[in-house]
């Protein structure tokens, strides 16, 4: 792209004016559509406005990535064993955090070689305006959850979240979908991993409920993990380093993993000793990233 021989400064300002103006084009045919699905409830026109919705936020991705990629002298690229990925199948896709700039990276290099990923949001966002009515149209699954002191006192409320996440996730088993989350639950920081004690070298303490209500709800047609490990080498970019092309040498690798069949379609809230088996195969895929952030010379 022309701007990349600009100097940094200039190709950033051009490049942010450009992503707004992408998210100015995109977003009324999306409000439109996802305006169109909720006063037409009828399942055939309500899958017509999905696909078309999609396709927007695919298209709005492609034009991201083409704003802000960097050469391709800077990234390395590792893909193991992803022939099998396709736009007709159901996947679990996670990935190490460490910057907002993860989810355009993890957006970017799987747009249009899967399903478009669906996030779990908070309840509450639903009733943001015009967004939330976005997002509920393109079927993101929203998550209702309780504070303990808020269950102690009202315990009728009691797994009343998770019925809510199951409800949400049920949503993504009519078509093929791809269901995202950052295992780690936040960023990665030093002082985070000091906090937490992790056993991991550059990473943090992986979370599993949310993999577990997945693996329970989606059942046998989830077969496959999409594993992303970013390492930045040191230097995490911030948005305005990518506007400008600062991204230095980053390594990307995504590993397509088979999920365990003694993983799926178990209830994740009763059942312990399917909780012990997830537990133990998310420390494994943990280590396998830990030591991949090794051999790529995270500093």
């Amino acid at each position: 792209m022309l701007i990349n021989f600009l100097p940094g400064p200039i190709r950033g300002v051009i490049a942010s004016l450009l992503m707004g103006l992408n998210i100015l084009a995109v977003s009324l045919p999306i409000f439109f559509f996802s305006l169109l699905k909720l006063i037409i409830p009828v399942p055939p026109w309500r899958r017509f406005c999905t696909v078309i919705l999609n396709n927007l936020v695919s298209l709005w991705t492609f034009v991201n990535g083409f704003l802000w990629a960097p050469r391709p002298k800077h990234i390395e690229w590792r893909l193991a064993a992803t022939d099998g990925l396709d736009l007709k199948s159901w996947y679990l896709v996670t990935s190490n955090h460490q910057s907002w700039s993860d989810i355009f990276i993890v957006q970017g290099v799987l747009n249009r070689r899967i399903p478009q990923l669906k996030f779990f949001l908070k309840q509450e966002l639903i009733w943001i305006p015009i967004i939330g009515l976005c997002w509920w149209a393109l079927d993101f699954p929203f998550m209702q959850r309780y504070s303990r002191s808020y269950l102690k006192k009202h315990p009728e409320k009691l797994g009343k979240d998770l019925e809510t996440t199951r409800r949400a996730c049920a949503k993504c088993n009519d078509q093929p979908t791809s269901l995202f989350n950052f295992m780690e639950g936040t960023r990665f920081t030093p002082e985070k991993h000091r906090q937490q004690r992790s056993p991991y070298t550059h990473l943090l303490k992986p979370k599993v409920a949310g993999t577990g209500l997945v693996c329970d709800v989606m059942g046998e047609k989830l077969k496959t993990m999409v594993d992303i490990t970013i390492n930045y080498h040191g230097q995490t970019p911030t948005f305005w380093d990518f506007a400008c092309g600062r991204i230095k040498q980053t390594s990307i690798i995504i590993e397509s993993v088979p999920i365990p069949e003694e993983l799926l379609g178990r209830d994740y809230a009763t059942d312990s000793n399917f909780r012990k088996k997830l537990i133990r195969w998310v420390n494994s895929r943990w280590a396998i990233k830990d030591a991949l952030l090794d051999e790529t010379g995270e500093t």
